[in-house]
Parts: C-alpha cells; sequence; structure tokens
C-alpha cells in the first residue's frame, strides 16, 4: 500500500470528508485530493502532522509493503560498508531528520550573524583611530584606541554568545557528522527532494559569495589608485570588511544547510569512508584550528594591520587541506 492510499484510507476511516483533513492540515482540498491521488507528495512537516493527526507513526506512512529494489540496495551497501569499518549504525528517523534540518535552518542564520560581526568587529576601531589622528574628533588616538577596542571586544563577545548559543542546540546532532547512520523507509527520498530544491538557491549563494569576496578589494585598490587622504582609505577598508562580511553571511547561510543534507545522506565529504578518516583527522584539527585564531589575533592587535591579516585565513585552509590528504593517506 502506498502514501496516496494509506492517507485515503485513514481519512475514510476517521470519518473525514476532504475538506475537513484539509481544513486539519492547513491546506487546500485541492492538495488532499493530489496527495490521495498520488499526483504530488506531501512535504516533510506535512508528513508529520498526518501522522499526529491519525495517530500513526511516519515509518507506517512511508514504507510499502514492497520495498523498492533501490533502497534494498542502498541499505545493503551501507550493510557492507559497516561490516568493513566495523562500527554500528544508527538508524534516523522521519522526526529526528526534519528537527535536524529544522535546526540546521536556525544555525546557519545566527552562525552567518556571528562571523560577519566578527569581521566587522575592528570597523569602529580603524575610523576612530583615523579620525583621532586627523583631529576630526575631540578625543586623544590613545582614547580613540581604547574606545574602539572596547566596542571590538563587545562585539566578539556577543558574537561568542551567539555560537555558544548555536553549538548547545546543535550538540546533540554530533553524530550525524561522527557515527554511520541509516535513514528509516522513505526518509532519504524526502531529505533528497529537499535537498534537489535547495540547489538553486545553494548554486546562486555560491556565486554571490565568491563574486563578492573577490570585489570586495576593489574600493581600497581604487582609493590607492586615486592617492586618497588617510581617512578616505581607511573608508575604503571599511567598505572592504563589509563586503566580506556579506560575502561570508551569504556562503554559510547556503552551505550549512547543504552540509545538513550532505550528513543525513551520507553524501560528498560525509561517506561511510570520509567519516571513518576523519574521526583521524579530529585529533590533529582540535589543535590547529585554536592555534590559528591565537596566530590571527596576535598577529592582528600586534600590527593592527586589519586589513591584510585575513590572508591567514585562506592559508591557513590550504594547510588544513594537505594535513588532511597527509592524515588521510596514513589511515
Amino acid at each position: 500500500m502506498i502514501l496516496a492510499e494509506k492517507i485515503m484510507q485513514l481519512r475514510k476511516k476517521n470519518g473525514w470528508s476532504q475538506e475537513e483533513l484539509a481544513e486539519q492540515m492547513h491546506v487546500s482540498r485541492q492538495s488532499v485530493s493530489k496527495w490521495e491521488s498520488g499526483t504530488s507528495i506531501p512535504d516533510l512537516n506535512k508528513i508529520l502532522l498526518l501522522s499526529q493527526i491519525f495517530g500513526v507513526s511516519t515509518d507506517y506512512l512511508l514504507k510499502e509493503e514492497m520495498e523498492e529494489q533501490e533502497e534494498i540496495l542502498a541499505i545493503e551497501t551501507l550493510e557492507e560498508s559497516v561490516t568493513d569499518s566495523r562500527e554500528p549504525v544508527r538508524r534516523v528517523s522521519l522526526e529526528e531528520a526534519a528537527s535536524y534540518m529544522e535546526d540546521s535552518a536556525y544555525a546557519a542564520k545566527r552562525i552567518a550573524i556571528g562571523v560577519s560581526m566578527c569581521i566587522l568587529s575592528p570597523v569602529v576601531l580603524l575610523l576612530l583611530g583615523v579620525y583621532a589622528e586627523a583631529g576630526r574628533i575631540p578625543i586623544t588616538e590613545d582614547m580613540a584606541g581604547g574606545m574602539g577596542l572596547i566596542i571590538l571586544l563587545l562585539i566578539v563577545a556577543l558574537a561568542v554568545i551567539i555560537f555558544i548559543v548555536v553549538g548547545m542546540r546543535m550538540e546533540r546532532y554530533q553524530y550525524f557528522e561522527k557515527e554511520l547512520i541509516e535513514l528509516e523507509y522513505g526518509v532519504a527520498g524526502i531529505v533528497k527532494e529537499r535537498k534537489q530544491a535547495h540547489t538553486e538557491k545553494y548554486i546562486t549563494g555560491i556565486l554571490a559569495g565568491v563574486t563578492l569576496c573577490i570585489l570586495s578589494a576593489v574600493p581600497l585598490f581604487a582609493g590607492a589608485a586615486l592617492r586618497a587622504e588617510d581617512i578616505v582609505i581607511m573608508w575604503c577598508l571599511a567598505g572592504l570588511l563589509v563586503i566580506v562580511s556579506v560575502a561570508v553571511h551569504i556562503l554559510i547561510r547556503v552551505m550549512t544547510v547543504r552540509l545538513c543534507y550532505d550528513k543525513l545522506l551520507q553524501e560528498n565529504d560525509y561517506t561511510v569512508k570520509k567519516k571513518t578518516a576523519a574521526k583521524k583527522n579530529s585529533k590533529w584539527e582540535a589543535i590547529y584550528w585554536p592555534l590559528i585564531v591565537a596566530i590571527y589575533l596576535a598577529y592582528s592587535f600586534w600590527t593592527m594591520d586589519w586589513g591584510r591579516s585575513w590572508i591567514i585565513w585562506p592559508v591557513a585552509a590550504v594547510f588544513s587541506a594537505v594535513l588532511a590528504a597527509i592524515f588521510g593517506k596514513e589511515s
């Protein structure tokens, strides 16, 4: 019995018309009619609501009497991989998958905001310093530096609070990244549909983010080419940081959601093989990235050259890839 037939059977069992079910589902009668005819499939949230209204499990709604060969083959492939890796498999229900996708969207927005805040944090410090040096504001350079640092630290502290709150909320989903999982029957199809629907937004976001990163240096180059005064150059540098923050915000939003789908489907960087290798890489990564953060902050505060210190991050990313390749071969 397929999903369409089960919806019709359960509706009639409860003595409801299509209009009455549609009212409870907050959809049109035509939507219910399409579900029952099999011309369309309810989305993830609607399936969860159907299970609550009918008082049945999502597994019952999604699982057909005769499983499709494709699903069987996927399970057999996973079982073979698990046998090779000698690790247990964790089954994931539709409710778990839906909760993870919803919280990933929540996390993507807030992490993007937090990272953008960190990138923009030195802007006030830079502008106060150059205006004080030029005598445009009635405070000394030391006062400007102190005020700028206080504002910078407050912004970074707020960003850290955001990261901590998000991290606490997402901590319970760590197993998606580290453990081998098996989606319950029907869940993989829904996740793939969601991923496909997100593809256009993902591609657009990647293109926009990369383009903005490339163009971010244009204001600074323009100011240098025109031999503008220091205040104008500093505004150009601030513009660079603003553009980079917007680009990073876009990239984090689309990539975090994409990674959520990859983790659920165990694709790309989250295949069974790569998860096993990642467990070994995590040992050096736990030391590597905190060290990079310390180097970035120490160099930036020591030289106050925030306009160039960001280069540390792409360089660190390249070395990270090299180390991952080395440790991957050793594993």
